[in-house]
This record gives C-alpha cells, sequence and structure tokens, in this order.
C-alpha cells in the first residue's frame, strides 16, 4: 500500500519516462546507459545525441541548461552538477524542450 505522503511526489523526469511507450522506454535506457559511459566532454560531442545549450533560459540555481536526443521522438533537458548530469525533463515534442 502507497503512503499517502509518496502521491504526486514524482519528479517531471520519472513522470515521463513512465509514460514513455515500451519501445520508446527501451531506447531512453539505451542512451542513459551510453551516457553512463561517457565522459562529459564525449556526450557534449557525440553526434547522436545533437547536445545543445540553451541559451534561453537558466537553472533554478542558475546553472546552464542543456537539450540532447534521448530517442528518436523526444529530446531530454538537463543541467551538469559537477560531474554529475541531472536529468531534469524530456519532451517527445521537440519544439516543448525549449520552452
Amino acid at each position: 500500500m502507497k503512503s499517502k505522503s509518496s502521491i504526486g511526489i514524482v519528479p517531471i523526469f520519472q513522470r515521463n519516462l513512465f509514460n514513455l511507450p515500451k519501445s520508446e522506454a527501451g531506447s531512453a535506457l539505451k542512451t542513459f546507459r551510453k551516457i553512463s559511459q561517457l565522459t562529459w566532454e564525449q556526450s557534449c560531442q557525440d553526434q547522436g545525441l545533437k547536445w545543445e545549450k540553451i541559451n534561453s533560459k537558466k537553472g533554478q540555481k542558475g546553472e546552464n541548461l542543456y537539450s540532447f536526443i534521448i530517442t528518436q521522438k523526444s529530446r531530454a533537458i538537463a543541467a551538469r552538477e559537477g560531474d554529475y548530469l541531472r536529468i531534469l525533463s524530456f519532451q517527445s515534442d521537440y519544439a516543448l524542450a525549449y520552452q
């Protein structure tokens, strides 16, 4: 049984991931696995990820935000935290990723 405090406390990224169709979820997991095996510099230069800095907005702490391809239909929004990549959300509509 779920506790009352856990209802509705799901980060946007998780909610997006859980709602992906099975085929896209598999693609997303492959992308995460790929990124986990790359250095920061390698991931930014990877042609398949099409890594882009989002100049139109910043993160909550003023950090740079980045967009990259997560599946054929989706782009992720992420921020760098030291050596870690914090994925904030992803959108199936590429245009929404920049809003």
